[in-house]
């Protein structure tokens, strides 16, 4: 079985297959404690626009269940947008999406993915964390020193994109446009020092993203802000996998392609900081909230990382692909 709908796409393993407004800025949303269910297990959820909104999606075998068309219809009260879904549970979703496939009658709810205009797999993050440095092999290429412990930055939700969207390059102030394959962690559950052995079980799931950056505007001060958080700078999805897929996320292939050449390929377990000691280690410093999401840091192969004569920075008209085990494709364009 395999749920979405019209913010999001959340599809089930073995029956379920698994796979607010538009404005990507913090929203009423943002701080509100709702009581809280079990989260789902065996979805896989997307988000997408509508009439200037966004949907909760759930992938099928029927294709993208539109979870708020399924709850008006069966008369079921659900989570209709992923900010109700993390923050709120389950909720009865999954017996929603069960009723849905077995009804000759909610043939229309299910949506064809191709036709769907996504928007950020996550839209309403109190927190967007970044690593710095934390593949091996990156920091080599980098000439950095291997971290002795996590290194975090921020983005903020203006920077929020998603699948088959588009970077506005903003060339007014920088040139040097870089990419960034990143493995994408959101959290499920409130998590204030936690232990390693216990902050997986924190996590809501996983999607992937690209942690896209202008390396001038990087190095202008010794803070990264200001080259990773213009408009559009975050791109996630296109879909937000529940972490029970995900047994081991440090086990995970990830790819970068620009324009249909392979510029990075490798695997989270390069990761100097592993997921689990990533949020345990955040944890202890202050408090994480269901939605919260970790850019967990880029493996070689960046630009950045390479001869300053074999340098060529990005540029309009450019179409990139990041690909991660399990997760799915994530593409953009810039302008």
């Amino acid at each position: 079985m395999k749920i979405a709908g019209a913010a999001i796409a959340a599809g089930l393993e073995g029956n379920v297959l698994k796979g607010g407004t538009a404005d990507a800025g913090a929203g009423p949303g943002a701080g509100v404690t709702v009581p809280q269910d079990e989260m789902p297990i065996g979805m896989t959820f997307l988000t997408f626009r509508k009439k200037g909104e966004y949907g909760l999606g759930v992938k099928t075998d029927k294709g993208i269940l539109d979870a708020g068309a399924a709850s008006r219809m069966f008369k079921k009260e659900v989570p209709t947008t992923i900010d109700d879904v993390i923050r709120g549970g389950d909720r009865e979703l999954t017996a929603l999406v069960r009723t849905a496939l077995d009804s000759d009658k909610a043939k229309r709810l299910f949506l064809d993915e191709s036709r769907i205009e996504f928007g950020p797999c996550v839209t309403n993050p109190e927190k967007i964390l970044v690593l710095g440095f934390n593949y091996r092999k990156h920091a080599i290429e980098t000439n950095t020193p291997i971290p002795a412990s996590p290194v975090l930055f921020t983005k903020c939700n203006n920077a929020l994109n998603g699948h088959n969207g588009v970077i506005k390059l903003p060339t007014h102030v920088a040139t040097q446009f870089d990419y960034e394959a990143e493995l994408v962690v959101v959290m499920g559950k409130t998590a204030y020092r936690v232990s390693e052995a216990d902050a997986l079980s924190h996590v809501f799931g996983y999607c992937t993203g690209n942690d896209f950056s202008a390396r001038d505007l990087q190095r202008k001060t010794s803070q990264f802000l200001l080259g990773k958080t213009c408009d559009g700078f975050a791109p996630i999805g296109p879909y937000l996998v529940t972490a029970d897929q995900i047994p081991d996320p440090n086990a995970l292939k990830l790819e970068c392609y620009v324009n249909g050449e392979r510029r990075q390929s490798s695997n989270t377990s390069d990761m100097i900081f592993k997921v689990k000691t990533i949020i345990s280690y955040a944890s202890q410093h202050f408090t994480l909230k269901p939605g919260d999401i970790f850019f967990t840091g880029t493996p070689e192969g960046v630009i950045n990382g390479m001869p300053k004569e074999k340098q060529v920075w990005l540029k309009a008209g450019d179409q990139l692909t990041t690909v991660i085990d399990k997760l799915g494709e994530l593409k953009f364009a810039l302008v």
